[in-house]
């Protein structure tokens, strides 16, 4: 496995072990990370995306919470969450194009979370999105 779907791939399965274990993020990281076919590269973005979406982890919340107009955040799937996160995080501290983050996460949540997952990702991520640019946070199309 090579590239940065396989390191977003990564990502989401450190991100969700976190959700359920004890150990330090560096301790999964370091674990799963070492497990994986990943170049130098791929290892490095793993790592940031991994860190980076864990300390804004509260600001991607509280976005995600005000963006799920209609859903309880508690009912949200726990993989969906991540996914979205990660999003955010490539998005504002990563400067990943926002179509390609967009894009990824659509196509991961296709294949890790519900049916209903990828439309529903794209739509907390265009609102998310529409917002920056109105904010004048972002100007990449």
């Amino acid at each position: 496995m090579r590239g940065r779907r396989a390191a977003r791939e990564c990502v989401l399965k450190i991100l969700y072990a976190s959700e359920f274990n004890e150990e330090r993020l560096e301790t999964l990281i370091d674990d799963i990370v070492a497990k994986e076919e990943l170049s130098e590269e791929s290892r490095d973005f793993t790592r940031k995306l991994a860190l980076k979406t864990q300390v804004h982890r509260k600001e991607f919340d509280t976005s995600i919470e005000q963006k799920a107009e209609h859903w309880d955040f508690h009912r949200i799937a726990t993989l969906d969450k991540i996914i979205l996160r990660m999003a955010m995080c490539e998005i504002l501290y990563l400067d990943i194009p926002p179509k390609v983050s967009i894009s990824e996460a659509i196509e991961i949540a296709k294949i890790y979370s519900t049916e209903n997952s990828g439309s529903f990702i794209n739509g907390i991520l265009d609102s998310f999105l529409h917002d920056l640019r109105a904010e004048g946070r972002i100007f990449v199309e």
